[in-house]
């Protein structure tokens, strides 16, 4: 290929390097210049073009970027169309994202004009991320380094997803005078978020003396249990482990396992244990393992879930990146250049499982109150339904059957919360742990005491989320005051799933990075009814 200044006495077959803007439109870059063209340019006095010329033996970019993606094996990947020399590939799973160094670093040593950026390898990824991206720089390459860098590819397997796989999970959790039973059970809950991507569940639950014998017992019925699914044993001790014969390691061994590391170089996460006992994979969780924030527990329970099998000199090799304190470890993708998706797939999760506590003990439920002869939780279910809303999900909690029976004949799956009276958090995790939550682009988050909203304001939120393609978090908006509903893109999913307490999910909304569009609906935004007062003042008649 030969680039530069082209005579327009010379330019007929040159691809332009830069758009030409001429009287009436212009020539973008990339356009193969022909007669009629060279005519056009001379009448407006161009002498000269910026182009290049494709020689034999030449491709051009985006034949070139397309016949990159055409080497690489599609198992669980979508790519883009070609387009400025750019192929963009993405995850049609949930899953791990696994790269190899070696061949990514072969492929782009060919030539610096062919080019493919990646993951981080071993990330989780979801259904209809961007995991990387093939890009040639110059408007041509050489077709013989083209057919080497597709040879490195079809060669070795440069990147892949895993798909994550449902595996039954059994909890065992050791038990100290020191340790609050609520430890245990916010552990739990927690467990239960982390398994919810792939599918798996947590089976059973067992809480035995911090002792080896209990244990090696507590391990011995879970691993023989019945449960068709793989199995996962995941034991929290009430005390870290510091030596490779301490309680849970020796523990594993007398259950009749084999201990494959004590220990990893991830901060938070050095104190992890790795087991098996036959074909069951056994994690000694260390103690960071209980809050929600990422720690070397995510990175090993990560790669099991995806069928791999972590072995000593895998765990040993999680030094370089293992410095988690200080960083945010899931980075964002960025955004789709070459092709911008349609986001259609917008679920409403109505959240309707608080206590109203504001009502007064013992007295009538808000969302029983009736508005023009409707129950409010109905009004609102109703119009989720009438919204362009892909599905509707109920999280009902405090007085469940009744919430449910007012509900009756709605074409809305109605999700129970059990563990309402911890917050909002969990309502939320409840929702979007529904299948049809975590399959869709967005998620339309609706407070059921808000009387004021209406089928429309909804309509504009999905309107506006469609607009960002599904990027951007969508917010409801009263004289330019916050206020609800909202809806929350697929990207910050993981980030609501651990939330925990009585919070909702404004600080990530405020802090994630990712763009905001506020949606003026007027007075609805803020109109909700916590109180006997807000009720009648709304137009509510108390019931119940």
């Amino acid at each position: 290929m030969k680039f530069g200044s082209f005579s327009i006495d010379d330019a007929d077959g040159v691809v332009l390097g830069h758009a030409v803007k001429l009287a009436d439109g212009s020539l973008p870059k990339g356009h193969r210049i022909d007669a009629a063209d060279i005519d056009r340019l001379r009448s407006e006095g161009i002498e000269h073009v910026i182009a290049a010329r494709i020689e034999p033996g030449d491709v051009g970019e985006d034949d070139a970027a397309g016949r990159l993606a055409r080497a690489v094996t599609p198992d669980h990947l979508r790519f883009s169309e070609a387009s400025t020399g750019r192929v963009n590939v993405y995850s049609t799973v949930d899953g791990l994202f696994v790269a190899t160094r070696s061949a990514v670093d072969r492929l782009n040593r060919i030539d610096p004009g062919i080019t493919l950026a990646c993951l981080n390898d071993h990330v989780p990824v979801r259904n209809g991320d961007m995991v990387a991206t093939f890009k040639i720089i110059p408007l041509a390459v050489s077709g013989a380094k083209l057919d080497a860098a597709c040879e490195v590819l079809r060669a070795t397997t440069a990147f892949e997803v895993k798909p994550f796989a449902g595996r039954s999970v059994s909890l065992i959790a050791t038990e100290l005078p020191s340790l609050k039973p609520a430890v245990m059970d916010k552990t739990a809950r927690v467990l239960s978020r982390r398994l919810i991507a792939s599918g798996s569940h947590l089976v059973r639950e067992a809480r035995v003396a911090h002792r080896v014998k209990p244990v090696a017992e507590a391990l011995r019925d879970a691993s023989g249990s019945p449960d068709k699914a793989p199995k996962l044993i995941i034991l929290f001790g009430a005390s870290a482990v510091i030596d490779d014969e301490d309680v849970i390691p020796e523990a594993i061994r007398q259950a009749g396992g084999e201990v494959v590391q004590v220990g990893m170089p991830v901060d938070p996460g050095n104190l992890l244990v790795l087991g098996r006992i036959g074909d069951i994979p056994v994690i000694g969780a260390p103690g960071c393992a209980r809050s929600p924030k990422e720690n070397g527990f995510d990175w090993v329970l990560d790669r099991i879930l995806a069928g791999e099998e972590p072995s000593a000199l895998d765990i040993s090799g999680m030094g370089v990146g293992g410095l988690l304190m200080e960083i945010q470890a899931r980075p964002s993708l960025r955004e789709q250049e070459a092709q911008l998706v349609p986001a259609d797939n917008v679920v409403a999760i109505v959240l309707a499982a608080g206590k109203a506590s504001r009502m007064g003990e013992g007295g009538p439920h808000k969302l029983l109150a009736e508005f023009d002869g409707v129950p409010l939780v109905r009004r609102s279910v109703r119009t989720a339904i009438g919204s362009r809303a892909s599905s509707v999900i109920v999280v009902t909690g405090h007085r469940k059957n009744d919430i449910e029976a007012v509900l009756s004949g709605l074409n809305a799956m109605i999700v129970h919360n059990p563990d309402y009276a911890s917050g909002m958090a969990s309502s939320l995790a409840t929702g979007f742990s529904v299948e049809q939550a975590r399959d869709a682009d967005g998620a339309l988050v609706i407070l059921a005491d808000m009387p004021g909203v209406s089928t429309s304001d909804l309509d504009k939120l999905i309107l506006a989320f469609r607009r960002s393609h599904g990027h951007s978090i969508i917010r409801a908006v009263s004289h330019g005051k916050r206020g609800n509903p909202v809806i929350i893109p697929k990207s910050l999913y993981d980030e609501v799933l651990r939330l925990e307490g009585d919070v909702g999910a404004r600080h990530i909304l405020e802090t994630s990075g990712v763009p905001v569009a506020d949606i003026e609906i007027g007075d609805a935004a803020h109109l909700d009814v916590d109180t006997p007062e807000a009720v009648i003042a709304a137009g509510g008649v108390l019931k119940g």
